[in-house]
């Protein structure tokens, strides 16, 4: 279960001497391991060892395990037992040269050096002398060994704030706790000391000292948040657990090939926020772009966030880096036209597996069907996607087949639909675009002078005519019955760019929906517009609408037309949802920073599977931060701000979640508020319990220092921007970790998991369009494409849509990126074992999760009630994303703590 603050997890482990703390692997914030993790991992180890110096007075009743020193001097006997886990891939894997040395340790006894550190300052107010011992191996098991040390500890100590291991191995060892025993009053009853981290071989690096908060451990925990955070300095090593940053310089590859350049995303010229710093060398070919080869092989990951050698494995990278360096390969080998567009709708069918065994004629097709793959070139990839890869002819090759998305197995033609179109918007793959249409009239912000005249052909009239019957056009925009689609002003200054690029064009839309009585959208209009071209001087822009709507265009020809612009609006949905929805999510949690790394080799990569499948190509990055420039906001990443900013609500303190709805039916917001709600609720259990003034807040220099770090560094080029607001109170550390947890857990599942159900199928959402509209050019001296739509305009729709290898890479890549993990943890699904000490704690869980499992009940229930149309009715996908649990693979639902895939 993620804890409700912005930090890595609460187990310190250095790569020489380590503090054990108390939590399993949770989340990171870069570069810091933040405070409230110290706080309470100080009160649980607190909590034994106050015991420890009360103890100490209790005369009538003295521990058996009491003794005297030489001065005279009380003293206990305490016992540390270290359980270190066995790696996956047998025992520890050391076979090499130092594995005698190694082995000598475990037969001497040493191969830990623990230390006990006192929480307590001497009177002079200078640290306690620690007290160290050597731990044994005493057991061993297939998957687990046991070491043991015994302390002789002072009955002055006072508390032990800290547990400190050197490794003394030439390897790294996963320690999973360290269990002490032999603290009074009851000397039996063991206290455990979960870590879940690595300690790395003192021979790896210099010894430095970590340490908790407290009185005596004051200086080392200085030290150790300083070696976190790094200097900014040279090449980061795979057992580092240093976490600085650094602009995105790492996406191009000109050392390659110039065409691989990219520009360095975090800076003046292109604002982004910061990853993970690597330090690898320059390129040779340009000093502002960060080499993708060296002495490293993968991207650095601090270690402590890189979990592939334990638990199930890491899943989701392990199965993603199988699609992109095994399973994409064999499919460009195959497909050796890039360019190729599907000839006809049953060979987009084809790659489908629609459980039809039993249909003879089917059957006597199944030669017709999928991919072949010849099995040499699928490598591990058959063993890690078992679902995708199906064998039908005994001993032959493999053929690559995918299954039915959700949408098109409830009702095959759900895609061609406005209805759909429409409802998508709301209870889709990317609830987070659609905004109430609020100014008019519509105009470009664009300098006029470049792109053209602003004014929108979307006027008044037209609209009135679309809704005529139901309402006047001022009605309709008074009642707040009127929404859009607007990627106008962000996509038009890239249209000439990615018109020169091959294989794809470019518009700027808008889409203009209309709210009816039942609650559900219906689309009235798409807008296009192209810009002055060089060798096309005059700006193009043209309004479609649909065909029913209008008696005037009510024919063939418009209804292609219409179904050629929703194409295109589709594409920009798609892309914007990938590069800007899903893409801009910073805050780094569970597997999170692994599969950031993994996204920076394969998939944002110049030449990667985002630029090569998806608009606007090699612009891609580009755009996400053109769009964190102009839009991002902290403070409008929480779930009520956002739908206000948007105008799909408004502040309502009598509404029962502080908002009404501007459309009651909108799925993602109303199962969004209620995990909203109990997010928070829990949230502010567990910091007014920590903080119980709020004058604790503002006095906390470290989590005042990790609210500076957040904004001046993990976002530098907006660090001045007056929203970030301050953090004095209880109530604005709620908001702040709030949203935090939101976006990382609820936000990004929203927009993540229904990934396959909505895209798996092409058609329903394209990645890209690759054609312009025929009534671009019917005035130009080629009016072939024009033509070539009037004698078949299904072909004209399926060349505009993505081409035979970008679909199947688009879809492989979707089916993963919607999978869940085998060892996924769900929000509000695990107590953590140091909550269980915390009565408060421990309740304030319970009641959490309570109103998760509550949520699903009200979710399954929504879903069958006829009334909410938008998500559900006859082959309607219900809307699911937001339920908290799932179980393993592709299935629309589970709401997971991080940001795991």
């Amino acid at each position: 279960m993620i804890s409700p603050s912005p930090i890595s997890k609460p187990c310190l482990v250095l790569p020489n001497l380590s503090t054990i703390g108390h939590g399993k692997q949770q989340q990171s914030f870069p570069c810091r391991k933040q405070h409230l993790k110290y706080l309470s991992n100080y009160r649980i180890i607190r909590a034994a060892a106050a015991a420890s110096s009360s103890s100490s007075s209790d005369k009538s009743n003295p521990p058996s395990n009491l003794s005297s020193t030489s001065t005279g001097t009380s003293s206990l006997k305490v016992k540390a037992t270290v359980t270190v886990q066995v790696k996956v891939g047998g025992l520890f894997d050391n076979i090499g040269i130092t594995k005698p040395l190694d082995d000598l340790h475990d037969a001497l006894g040493t191969t830990f050096l623990l230390e006990l550190v006192s929480s307590n300052l001497l009177p002079n107010g200078k640290e306690k002398e620690s007290i160290k011992a050597y731990a044994s191996k005493v057991s061993q098991t297939a998957d687990k060994i046991k070491y043991e040390a015994t302390f002789t500890v002072a009955a002055d100590f006072g508390e032990v704030g800290a547990v400190l291991v050197e490794n003394q191995l030439r390897r790294e060892l996963f320690i999973r706790d360290i269990v002490l025993q032999g603290f009074p009053p009851n000397n039996a009853r063991p206290f455990q000391v979960f870590c879940d981290s690595w300690a790395h071989s003192k021979y790896d690096n210099p010894s430095y000292l970590p340490s908790e908060t407290p009185g005596g451990l004051k200086l080392s925990r200085d030290k150790e948040l300083e070696n976190l955070r790094g200097d900014g300095q040279g090449l980061r090593k795979t057992w580092e657990r240093i976490y600085d940053y650094d602009t995105y310089r790492d996406l191009g590859d000109p050392d390659k090939k110039m065409e691989l350049k990219r520009p360095v995303l975090g800076g003046g010229v292109h604002p982004y926020p910061r990853r993970c710093r690597t330090g690898r060398p320059p390129t040779r070919t340009d000093p502002s772009s960060e080499s993708r080869t060296s002495s490293t092989p993968n991207f650095y990951v601090p270690r402590d966030e890189a979990f592939s050698e334990v638990k199930d494995f890491a899943f989701s990278v392990k199965t993603v880096s199988s699609v992109l360096n095994t399973l994409l390969p064999a499919l460009q080998s195959l497909l050796t036209d890039p360019n190729q567009g599907f000839p006809n709708f049953s060979q987009i069918d084809s790659l489908y597996d629609y459980n039809d065994d039993d249909d003879e004629e089917e059957d006597n097709n199944k030669s017709s069907r999928g991919i072949k793959l010849p099995k040499q070139q699928l490598g591990v990839v058959g063993q890690v996607l078992p679902a995708l890869i199906k064998t039908f002819r005994e001993g032959g090759d493999d053929l690559l087949l995918f299954d039915l998305p959700q949408l098109i197995e409830n009702d095959s033609f759900s895609w061609l639909r406005d209805d759909e179109f429409a409802r998508q918007t709301l209870a889709g793959l990317n609830p987070l675009s659609i905004q109430l249409l609020s100014e008019w009239p519509l105009r470009s912000k664009l300098d006029p002078k470049v792109y053209g005249p602003p004014e929108s052909l979307i006027t008044a009239e037209l609209i009135g005519k679309q809704i005529k019957g139901s309402m006047t056009f001022t009605e309709a925009l008074e009642q707040k019955k009127l929404f859009m689609l607007d990627y106008h002003d962000i996509l038009l200054p890239y249209v000439r760019k990615v018109r020169e690029l091959e294989n794809t064009t470019l518009y700027g839309s808008r889409t203009v929906f209309f709210l009816t009585e039942e609650g559900t959208l219906r689309p009235i209009a798409i807008e296009l517009t192209r810009p002055p071209l060089p060798n096309q001087p005059a700006q193009w822009k043209q309004v479609y609408t649909p065909p029913a709507a209008s008696n005037n265009h009510n024919d063939a020809t418009h209804a292609w037309l219409w179904r050629l612009a929703k194409a295109h609006v589709s594409a920009h949905d798609t892309g914007y949802h990938q590069l800007i929805s899903h893409w801009l999510l910073q805050p780094h949690f569970r597997y999170t920073m692994e599969i950031n790394a993994l996204a920076r080799e394969k998939l944002i990569n110049a030449g990667g599977i985002i630029e090569t499948s998806f608009f606007p190509g090699k612009y891609s990055m580009e755009l996400s931060s053109v769009v964190y420039d102009k839009l991002w906001r902290f403070d409008r990443e929480a779930l009520p701000a956002d739908l206000i900013a948007r105008g799909m609500a408004v502040e309502d303190p009598t509404a029962k979640h502080g908002v009404k709805l501007t459309i009651e039916d909108y799925p993602y917001a109303n199962d969004g508020l209620i995990l909203w709600d109990a997010i928070k609720e829990w949230v502010s259990e567990y910091v007014r319990y920590y903080y119980s003034h709020k004058d604790k807040v503002e006095s906390d220099k470290e989590v005042q220092a990790w609210w500076t770090e957040v904004r001046t560094k993990g976002h530098a080029d907006k660090k001045d921007e007056g929203w970030w607001g301050v953090l004095k109170t209880q109530d604005d550390l709620i908001q702040v970790l709030t949203t935090i947890i939101w976006v990382a857990s609820a936000h990004h599942a929203a927009v993540n998991f229904g990934q396959y159900a909505f895209g798996g199928y092409i058609p329903n959402r394209p990645s890209t369009a690759r054609i312009n509209m025929p009534t671009e050019d019917e005035d130009d001296d080629h009016p072939q494409l024009l033509q070539e739509f009037l004698d078949k305009p299904h072909h004209t729709l399926l060349q505009c849509f993505p081409s035979q290898l970008q679909a199947l890479q688009v879809m492989a890549v979707l089916d993963v990126l919607s999978s869940h993990s085998p060892d996924e943890e769900y929000i509000g699904g695990q107590l953590e074992p140091y909550w269980e000490d915390e009565a408060a704690i421990k309740v304030a869980f319970q009641s959490f999760a309570a109103k998760l499992k509550q949520l699903e009940q009200t979710i399954d229930s929504r879903n069958s009630d006829p009334n909410f149309k938008n998500r559900s009715g006859a082959g309607v996908v219900p809307y699911q994303l937001l339920k908290p649990y799932s179980t393993p693979g592709v299935t629309g639902k589970g709401v997971p703590n991080s940001i795991s895939i």
